[in-house]
């Protein structure tokens, strides 16, 4: 590195992908940022989360379909990863993607299958309509993007709106996360935001304590937050709801499972 990085502070600095720029740079980066998630296995975390949290519900009412909502869904391919894994289970999923871009829904809705039952929605998660009764909220990648106060207020309203429960994998800022990336995204063949634009994402994301020190802020108690390191440079932080957690035990103890319908 060309200059000394302080990585025990976030780092406030913009990124050109959040900036003006033409619909088809746009595509290219979301495009490209796919490419990266499944290099770096972004959407495994997500995938253990949902497994954990269907496994009980789904086996009391194989019928029952869960509402899902990805905040900041972008290129929508974690939808379109989480869509392929729900269909062999036989696990029926109405998933919703949500960004305030519209651009990069554009995007997801043309690299999405016309078979796809992928639902779109431009706007603030907090107050759209269609977002507000859900029984799963997740998100991957989008939470550095924002401002302290912006993630509490979205961790009040995923607590209080999800029926079973939230997850999101965000990065982990650390020295080591900042120079392997700035060695794998070296070459002319990623769109140029991509190695600029991660190695901020890195300066710009949190670690364990601040994911503590905001989820206080938001009233949850740090019992009820898991908030867990993953490999590789990831931090997922998560909560079930105490019904869900319920079933999942009652489940498992051979017992007849108990799940909370949403509201």
């Amino acid at each position: 590195m060309s200059e000394t990085l302080d990585f025990s502070r976030r780092a406030y600095v913009a990124e050109e992908m959040d900036g003006p720029c033409s619909y088809e740079e746009l595509r290219h980066c979301l495009r490209h940022l796919a490419i990266v998630n499944r290099i770096t296995l972004a959407h495994q975390h997500t995938l253990r989360w949902l497994d954990r949290m269907l496994r009980a519900p789904h086996a009391a009412d194989p019928r029952r379909t869960f509402r899902l909502m990805d905040i900041g869904c972008g290129y929508g391919d974690m939808l379109r990863r989480i869509e392929r894994w729900a269909q062999p289970r036989g696990i029926h999923m109405e998933l919703i993607g949500a960004d305030i871009n519209a651009n990069a829904l554009r995007a997801a809705r043309e690299a999405t299958p016309a078979t796809s039952r992928i639902q779109w929605v431009l706007g603030d998660v907090c107050t759209s309509p269609e977002t507000q009764e859900v029984d799963l909220i997740v998100s991957c990648g989008v939470f550095h993007h924002l401002d302290e106060h912006e993630i509490v207020r979205l961790l009040r309203w995923m607590d209080s709106t999800a029926a079973l429960g939230w997850y999101v994998t965000d990065l982990q800022r650390s020295a080591t996360s900042y120079r392997v990336f700035d060695l794998l995204m070296r070459g002319p063949w990623w769109q140029r935001f991509i190695r600029p634009d991660g190695l901020r994402s890195i300066r710009r994301s949190f670690r364990p304590e601040e994911w503590a020190t905001m989820c206080a802020e938001a009233g949850l108690a740090a019992s009820d937050v898991a908030i867990e390191p993953c490999r590789p440079a990831r931090l997922c932080v998560g909560r079930a709801n105490p019904n869900a957690v319920l079933a999942s035990r009652v489940h498992e103890s051979g017992s007849t499972a108990l799940h909370r319908e949403p509201s």
